[in-house]
């Protein structure tokens, strides 16, 4: 597809917001805060086409998270405090701005140059931290590998993944120690730390936590309605079965 029929396709979906806001009972309601949980609802939802490698799901779920953006860029422009083209010029500015290996005039080697420089203009914009960019809402899972990625870039990080396995490996004996303890809060927050450093292992490894975690919570879910499966044939609650017993099916459906 041209730019002229993408530029064509955008602006039809700018017209149907217009006449969404203005003529339907349920759009016209809707604000900034309404819309918010549901956005984060979509994003969720093209999170798992994405794993799912469903390309085709992909496109939908793109489009719903682009109706939002346009919803608040409408919502925006009522109030005369921005509209669409608002917002794409100030993404255009910072990605010129953040980017001056590509506009300007500084030399970069790879990837990791890039991002480091990205972190010093944000922090010469004003920023106070490095840390400022990442959400308060974000799940902890994720807010961590975005916390240990953002001081990475200023420095802040092991130098080979052998030292953060060893650091696991002290986590994991700090951890048993508070368990024989039964300090309740100490073993939380020993446990936090063996998390926040098994995370930090995984970006060593070039894998993603979240991604990791929730392959397997997929394949767990599968493996589990299969077992349910094999107990509805079989006419006998779940509840009923011995562990042995539920234990056969569970190695079937691994080998699946």
């Amino acid at each position: 597809m041209n730019r002229e029929n993408q530029l064509q396709a955008f602006e039809r979906l700018l017209n149907i917001m217009d006449e969404l806001r203005e003529q339907c009972p349920w759009d016209k309601k809707q604000t900034l805060q309404t819309l918010r949980h549901l956005t984060i609802e979509e994003t969720y939802e093209l999170g798992d086409a994405i794993l799912d490698n469903d390309l085709d799901e992909v496109k939908k779920e793109l489009g719903d998270l682009l109706l939002h953006i346009v919803f608040y860029a409408k919502i925006g422009s009522e109030t005369n405090d921005f509209d669409i083209a608002d917002v794409c010029n100030e993404i255009c500015e910072k990605l010129i701005h953040r980017h001056p290996h590509i506009y300007g005039d500084v030399k970069v080697e790879n990837e990791e140059e890039v991002k480091q420089n990205w972190e010093k203009l944000k922090l010469k914009e004003g920023k106070k931290s490095v840390l400022e960019g990442v959400p308060r809402s974000l799940p902890a899972l994720v807010k961590a590998s975005r916390i240990q990625d953002k001081v990475k870039g200023v420095g802040f990080d092991w130098e080979e993944p052998h030292q953060v396995w060893d650091k696991v490996q002290e986590e994991l004996q700090e951890l048993q120690e508070e368990v024989k303890s039964g300090n309740q809060d100490k073993i939380e927050d020993e446990f936090g730390d063996v998390l926040f450093s098994m995370i930090n292992y995984a970006r060593f490894l070039n894998v993603n936590p979240e991604d990791a975690l929730e392959r397997t919570n997929k394949k767990f879910i599968k493996r589990f309605q299969y077992l349910e499966s094999k107990a509805n044939e079989l006419g006998k609650p779940l509840m009923d079965m011995t562990l042995t017993e539920m234990d056969v099916f569970w190695n079937e459906a691994k080998k699946l």
